[in-house]
């Protein structure tokens, strides 16, 4: 698979000052860069990953694509061209600003300005959160995923699926369509969601700390309007997280505990389930469609659906059995 991670985003927005508060105070990332209407922001030991330009916008303004060489890239570029779409070389300037050796971009069926790029910039300094934390899950994964809406997903699916080489790893058609895609071991770096309007949905960046988004989720209740979407666990990806209304028009997820997939033999579902074991209650449906994803995960309580919890080796401690029952439970599962 040429594309390797979600490397970067570039976000838009008429609030600078805002978007400064939400990224360091609530989610944790890092301010790296202050212009006078640009904000660039660390994650991890790279030099950038979320990029915020004061334009009077809302929403993404560009998603970077990663490759593991020119070569890489060189094939990604041959392949979109190759499907009747303009790829552009971006020049010394561009690649200085994404911090990276070189990159191209194009934008997909849904508008989205795509740009694919290899060997990003890589600074020594320690990573300094904006508030105490654990850290970022984030290395070969990328640095988490990115949610769009789309129009009609048959017209933006197969660009992604065919043109770019990603992955399906399941979909959901009720109560809204959405169909999720891998390019790593991270369960999706993309998904798509039809609703009638292109835009981006959210963006997900996975902390290595249960608390850490516990804690995120007390400084968004303080703050009126904040919490998008409730504390809740995915059925797909089995994420327990929450959703923060940033300053741009869509959303962040501060997540925990994604699984893994092996994505060489990895067999994508319907997932009939919804798309939340419990919790998530989404603000953004409409009234109707609410009570429709309440009603499955009200189903899904009468019928016990349950996941394991996806934990990192040395984050977790293994408790002892002390109850009976629970002990046979176990015995019975094996």
């Amino acid at each position: 698979m040429a594309i390797q991670s979600l490397g970067y985003v570039g976000i838009r927005t008429k609030a600078l000052e805002d978007w400064e508060r939400f990224a360091t105070g609530l989610v944790g990332l890092q301010l790296a860069e202050r212009a006078r209407s640009q904000l660039r922001f660390r994650m991890d030991d790279r030099k950038q990953r979320l990029i915020v330009d004061a334009d009077g916008g809302d929403g993404a303004q560009f998603f970077g694509w990663e490759t593991a060489d020119a070569a890489s890239l060189d094939a990604v570029a041959a392949r979109v061209e190759a499907a009747g779409i303009a790829v552009a070389r971006g020049d010394r300037a561009l690649a200085d600003q994404r911090r990276v050796r070189d990159l191209v971009f194009f934008h997909d069926p849904a508008g989205n300005r795509i740009e694919v790029f290899h060997d990003a910039e890589i600074t020594g300094d320690p990573f300094r959160p904006g508030r105490t934390l654990s850290g970022f899950r984030t290395g070969p994964l990328g640095m988490g995923h990115a949610v769009l809406t789309v129009e009609r997903i048959g017209e933006v699916l197969p660009f992604y699926r065919q043109v770019l080489g990603f992955g399906l790893s399941d979909y959901t058609l009720r109560p809204f369509k959405a169909f999720f895609l891998h390019v790593n071991p991270r369960h999706h770096s993309l998904a798509l969601i039809e609703t009638g309007k292109n835009f981006i949905h959210h963006l997900m960046m996975e902390l290595y700390s249960f608390d850490d988004v516990g804690q995120a989720y007390d400084l968004a209740l303080g703050d009126e309007g904040r919490i998008g979407v409730t504390l809740g666990r995915h059925t797909n990806d089995l994420m327990f997280s929450f959703y923060a209304n940033a300053p741009s028009g869509f959303m962040v997820e501060c997540g925990w505990g994604g699984r893994s997939i092996e994505p060489t033999n990895w067999d994508p579902v319907e997932m009939v389930t919804g798309p939340s074991l419990w919790g998530h209650e989404r603000s953004w449906l409409s009234p109707q469609k609410r009570l429709e994803a309440r009603a499955i995960r009200m189903q899904n309580a009468r019928d016990g659906v349950r996941e394991p919890v996806q934990v990192i080796a040395g984050n977790h401690n293994v408790m002892d059995g002390v109850c009976p029952w629970w002990d046979s439970a176990k015995r019975a599962a094996e």
